[in-house]
């Protein structure tokens, strides 16, 4: 009975993934969008390391810890984010609360296991408006909303005691939702331009791990991923609209007209992650650098000419603690305590100024008595851009719940 729960509820969080809004940044206004998975919640905690996995838990990041599970296993996360957007001259809040991911492991032998699921690529939310006429008599509305998803199917297999191998297959596929609005003074309709694009493509991962042993109470960790550079293919579609507002506010059109435009090409560029760290059941630090090649980027209609990119760079430090895994007396000796940093440069450079993105994290993971499978409680705290040069200063606040649900699904029985 609880498996088909469980199949029932992540189904239901599958739809929700694909049609939800999930970010507030005003970054998301460019190239397609704010990249949203930095990893399941139990790994956003340590930072979102891609060094770190073991036999109950899959690190989605490095398809190279799909070779060591132990037990079939389904991850579904959470998250509400906070966010207070500062110019400098005005501030404002807003609220997202969505959920992220959902995530299948599945162990075939003792060396080989595979893992499949959905999540977010990017996601498009940002809404930019100025009311006050400039000099020319006008003023514009920036909104936009969708995003790119992801499904995902990877296999990972222990070469040797030491060494493991990974890779995913991925498929990108979302809609994105771009609308300018433009009043004149003095006069009675405005206009509308929305322009959609339907972004698809395939990419892939590749992973490796490698688990040694520095004394007898010791394990080194290290990792290495790669991304190639994935081409997406845009489908891009414009309506030109006149308009006028009800009572309301609404916007009403008194005429449309759709135009087709060409397709376009979109590159997510290459992408390396190293990590390393040292630990044991009870404890474990790591550390990651991850670049991408973000420097050719462009974005899906205009080239704006007070933006451009370079090539993205991040750092990332974590780990946990658990005070005695196998206590029978305490249960809060059982819990994970964990905590982590992050710094990233975006590679976006708006006005000659760097869009950076830092972040600190901490969480608890508390096991689920009588099984192996347990519940994520963690919180992100972070700051984005800045509010000089003409840009906003995004500060976030996040709080993220995940559940691993870890059973022997497909083990035969012995006697009947």
């Amino acid at each position: 009975m609880i498996k088909k729960i469980v199949l029932v509820v992540v189904t239901l969080i599958s739809g929700q993934i694909y049609s939800q809004e999930n970010t507030a940044s005003p970054y998301s206004f460019f190239g397609i969008g704010d990249a949203k998975f930095k990893g399941t919640n139990d790994i956003i905690a340590i930072g979102g390391l891609s060094v770190y996995s073991d036999s109950t838990h899959i690190n989605v990041l490095n398809p190279a810890s799909y070779a060591n599970q132990m037990l079939t296993s389904i991850q579904v996360g959470g998250t509400s984010n906070f966010y207070r957007l500062n110019s400098g001259e005005e501030s404002q809040k807003a609220q997202k609360t969505t959920f992220d991911y959902l995530v299948f492991g599945i162990p075939y032998s003792k060396k080989l296991g595979f893992s499949f699921g959905l999540l977010p690529q990017s996601s498009v939310g940002y809404r930019l408006i100025n009311d006050q006429l400039s000099s020319g008599g006008y003023a514009y509305r920036y909104t936009g909303s969708g995003g790119v998803n992801k499904v995902y199917l990877g296999a990972g297999y222990q070469l040797n005691s030491k060494l493991s191998f990974g890779m995913d297959v991925q498929y990108l596929f979302g809609s994105i939702d771009a609308k300018t609005v433009l009043f004149l003074d003095n006069v009675q309709y405005s206009t509308r331009e929305i322009n959609n694009s339907n972004v698809t493509g395939v990419g892939l991962n590749f992973g490796l791990n490698y688990k040694s042993k520095l004394n007898d109470k010791i394990n080194y960790l290290a990792s290495l991923t790669f991304a190639p550079e994935m081409k997406l293919t845009s489908k891009n579609l414009r309506q030109i609209s006149t308009i006028y507002f009800n009572g309301s506010g609404d916007e009403l059109a008194a005429i449309n007209r759709n135009i087709d435009l060409p397709n376009t090409k979109m590159i997510l560029p290459t992408k390396i992650s190293l990590g390393g760290g040292i630990g044991n059941r009870k404890w474990f630090l790591g550390a990651d650098y991850t670049f991408k090649g973000t420097s050719g980027q462009v974005n899906r209609f205009e080239n704006y000419t007070n933006v451009s990119y370079k090539n993205a760079s991040k750092v990332a430090i974590g780990g946990f603690f658990i005070p005695k895994y196998d206590s029978y007396k305490s249960y809060f000796e059982r819990i994970t305590y964990k905590a982590g940093f992050r710094y990233e440069n975006t590679g976006l450079v708006i006005n000659n100024t760097s869009i950076r993105d830092k972040a600190v994290s901490a969480g608890f993971c508390f096991p689920i008595t009588g099984s192996f499978s347990s519940l994520s409680i963690g919180a992100e705290w972070g700051v984005r851009g800045t509010n000089t040069n003409g840009l906003v200063k995004e500060n976030y606040f996040s709080v993220n719940i995940g559940l691993l649900f870890n059973d022997k699904w497909f083990k035969k029985n012995l006697y009947n």
